[in-house]
């Protein structure tokens, strides 16, 4: 589960960017992004590919358009995509959405135990969900969206978070990302291996003491492809 996250102006940032073609604001970076916060997703809408600002948090409260804390859809689980009733089976099937981000924050699940991963001299772009809400106070569209979390990915993972890891797609495979921003690829079988976890890029792996405050607290070591 990628329960935190930041997003920080860097090369490797506007290097994703310029592959992908779109512009990030100063907005949409942050050095820390919790589960509910504001994060940037990149989609594709009837003006072509943009980047928009989206709740992490996938299922809100109808009225209020906040997020409903009943349900923690924040990740979406690669099992529940398949599932009629589950809230990410019709978004993963029309509105998928790249989550750009610098880092991202695992925990053991004892609670003290928490790691820092990056990709080693790259970006990172998640593979999420979105869905679209109509804001009848201001009459603006309003998004909401979740990251797609795989099994986890063993043996290097299980010291890290045993139970599942982030989607991560490669942002430089022109194809496969103009593909997963389609609404109108619908065929989501070819997506059926992306959703088997892997080391797509060599990642660095620092444990830090608190998940908000990002402190290193050992030697990073790597896990390689």
């Amino acid at each position: 589960m990628c329960g935190r996250f930041n997003l920080i102006d860097s090369p490797e940032v506007q290097w994703l960017c310029e592959t992908l073609g779109v512009s990030l604001f100063s907005s949409h970076t942050s050095g820390d992004i919790a589960p509910g916060g504001r994060i940037a997703i990149i989609h594709e809408s009837a003006e072509g590919r943009k980047v928009s600002e989206a709740i992490w948090w996938l299922m809100l409260d109808h009225e209020t358009l906040k997020p409903n804390y009943k349900y923690a859809s924040f990740n979406s689980r690669y099992d529940k995509l398949q599932q009629k009733r589950s809230i990410s089976y019709k978004p993963f099937r029309e509105s998928r959405c790249l989550i750009p981000a610098s880092a991202f924050v695992e925990g053991l699940g004892d609670k003290k135990t928490y790691h820092k991963i990056e990709l080693d001299g790259s970006a990172i772009a998640f593979g999420g969900v979105y869905k679209e809400h109509f804001d009848r106070a201001t009459g603006e569209l309003v998004y909401s969206a979740s990251i797609i979390t795989l099994p986890p990915l063993l043996p290097q993972w299980e010291r890290i978070h045993p139970k599942s890891m982030p989607l991560m797609l490669d942002f430089e495979d022109e194809d496969l990302v103009n593909k997963w921003l389609d609404p109108e690829v619908q065929d989501v079988e070819q997506f059926e291996s992306l959703l088997e976890p892997k080391v797509q890029k060599p990642m660095r792996v620092t444990r830090i003491d608190r998940p908000s405050k990002w402190n290193p607290i050992e030697d990073s070591f790597m896990i390689l492809k």
